[in-house]
């Protein structure tokens, strides 16, 4: 028996690994930015600092999609969780003012093939170009031992610079400011433990099933992409006093992380149009308001913190970037975030 029919007998692919890496090395190369440095494959990625920068603070940030890959798996469809990541990813160092400069991928499988992991990388690739974010690189692991065949877990680094005294972290927020939220594009990335036991189990659906009243297939509205929101608020970063990216723990539990001693959140929960799938998923379910706003992001992805004199100007830059707005609450004395 050769060394590559020993390691296939016991779940890996020597042979297919060699081809995916191949593949990924292609799609890593065409994220490569001016700053990038180094070789394609190299033990470590190399970015450059830019210039203009007088203190430049690097922000990081390490996430997963969670169970949204099992959606994924079961439709059979993985070129869209990479760009989700990176999404994600993008939207977390948002929220201190960084521009995003490097990104490093994660990939565990088990009995994976070529053509998946090829695609989950390109999604990651085209996450990165859509922000010149250079794919510095990653790691692709085959461990039979801890997934079930055909199973995969993927996670990513965010690298982002910021110049130090420009750095949001919610100090600058006042009563009275005004609270702006941005629609999100479906669940994002959270809530799916949840979504998919309603939709699955207690609906009977598979993702070729279609959404009760909504005319759309349960693949595709939970595999919708994880919506940036970089060129809605990059232009605008200067008017914005405090962001809060609406990820597990929905509104109350993300925007409170923004609001300094002394202020609280008013939200007023009809001031939006919550998508379709939520009603779904709250009906179906059973599930109460309460959760459903601890759980989901109910249509808001961003909560952004502003002066009311620049509530304009920032949801004209969200207008110019085709991304809904909202003008959701407001900003008053005391603790906590409050829906109404």
């Amino acid at each position: 028996m050769t060394r590559a029919e020993r390691y296939r007998a016991a779940g890996v692919d020597l042979d297919a690994a060699e081809q995916a890496k191949r593949r990924i090395a292609e799609s890593v190369a065409s994220t490569r930015t001016a700053l990038a440095r180094g070789v394609v494959g190299a033990f470590g990625g190399m970015i450059r600092l830019p210039e203009g920068f007088e203190h430049p603070v690097l922000v990081m940030s390490t996430d997963g999609v969670g169970t949204k890959v099992l959606v994924a798996i079961r439709a059979g469809r993985h070129d869209t969780v990479g760009e989700d990541l990176v999404n994600h990813s993008v939207n977390d160092i948002l929220v201190h003012g960084a521009t995003p400069l490097a990104f490093l991928d994660y990939l565990a499988v088990a009995g994976v093939s070529t053509d998946t992991i090829a695609a989950l990388v390109e999604g990651v690739a085209r996450g990165c170009r859509e922000h010149d974010m250079t794919l510095t690189g990653g790691e692709t692991a085959q461990l039979p031992d801890l997934y079930q065949p055909g199973h995969y877990d993927l996670a990513g680094t965010i690298v982002g610079v910021v110049e130090e005294g420009r750095a949001l972290h919610g100090d600058a927020v006042r009563v009275g400011d005004v609270l702006v939220g941005y629609a999100s594009s479906g669940l994002h990335t959270n809530g799916y433990t949840l979504a998919r036991r309603v939709l699955f189990e207690e609906l009977g659906l598979d993702v070729d099933g279609m959404v009760p009243g909504l005319g759309v297939a349960v693949g595709d509205e939970l595999l919708k992409v994880h919506r940036s929101y970089w060129r809605s608020i990059a232009p605008v970063l200067g008017r914005v006093r405090a962001l809060a990216h609406i990820t597990g723990g929905g509104i109350p539990g993300n925007l409170g992380r923004s609001l300094p001693d002394g202020c609280a959140a008013e939200i007023e929960r009809t001031s939006w149009e919550v998508p379709g799938i939520f009603r779904v998923l709250e009906e179906a379910g059973k599930v109460s308001p309460e959760e459903m706003f601890e759980v989901f992001n109910m249509g808001l992805g961003m909560v952004a913190v502003v002066a009311a004199a620049d509530e304009q100007a920032v949801r004209q830059a969200a207008r110019d970037a085709g991304v809904d707005s909202w003008v959701v609450g407001r900003v008053v004395g005391g603790s906590g975030v409050r829906v109404v």
